[in-house]
């Protein structure tokens, strides 16, 4: 990926970090937990995406700027969290933005490595879920994309946004940014007008 794609996938560690990092402060973990917290949640998602299109050994593995991302945000919500709790407002809004980066550099790096377009697709709704999935399995919670408001179908729109593109020989980066925006937009507003998939009833 080039450099304007390698920052999104980092700023997209560092927001993801920071939710799992106050997903921790809130459970009240010590701050050996926080850092794997915040480690688990911001790079989850793109070790099982590196793994799956063979781009071993993952970047979140090999590249020390992820490992240093995510243990500066779980110091960060470890020792500065009523600050950063204020000027989130809730740990939804990080893990929304960490979301909408993910799907789109997911996607373009699937699409590096010449998968096509639904595998590409997919790819990047797996890279924006995993992390939060990971967050929520090691609090012992369901995970977000089993149970809130539209969560894996908003990445979903946002990977398809570059899947699209790249087709269509547009700017890599403007497939990125719409994409992204996309994703959060969609995500926000389902979480302030709490859309939802349907819900099984088990009565």
């Amino acid at each position: 990926m080039d450099t304007f794609h390698i920052v999104l996938d980092l700023a997209g560690t560092f927001v993801f970090a920071l939710s799992g990092g106050m997903a921790a402060v809130k459970h009240r973990l010590d701050i050996f937990g926080v850092l794997v917290l915040s480690f688990a949640a911001a790079n989850s998602g793109g070790i099982t995406r590196d793994v799956m299109i063979g781009a071993t050994p993952a970047a979140a593995l090999s590249d020390w700027r992820y490992v240093a991302v995510s243990l500066l945000a779980g110091l960060l919500t470890f020792y500065c969290y009523p600050f950063i709790n204020r000027l989130s407002g809730s740990v939804l809004i990080f893990d929304a933005a960490g979301l909408a980066l993910f799907a789109v550099t997911g996607a373009t790096k699937a699409l590096a490595y010449h998968l096509g377009p639904v595998p590409a697709a997919l790819l990047g709704m797996l890279t924006g879920i995993g992390g939060g999935m990971a967050r929520d399995i090691l609090i012992t919670e369901v995970p977000v994309v089993l149970r809130a408001e539209l969560y894996a179908v908003t990445a979903l729109a946002g990977s398809t946004v570059v899947v699209v593109a790249d087709g269509l020989h547009l700017s890599s980066a403007a497939a990125a940014t719409v994409g992204a925006a996309l994703c959060f937009g969609l995500r926000f507003l389902a979480i302030r007008y709490r859309w939802r998939l349907p819900v099984a009833n088990g009565e």
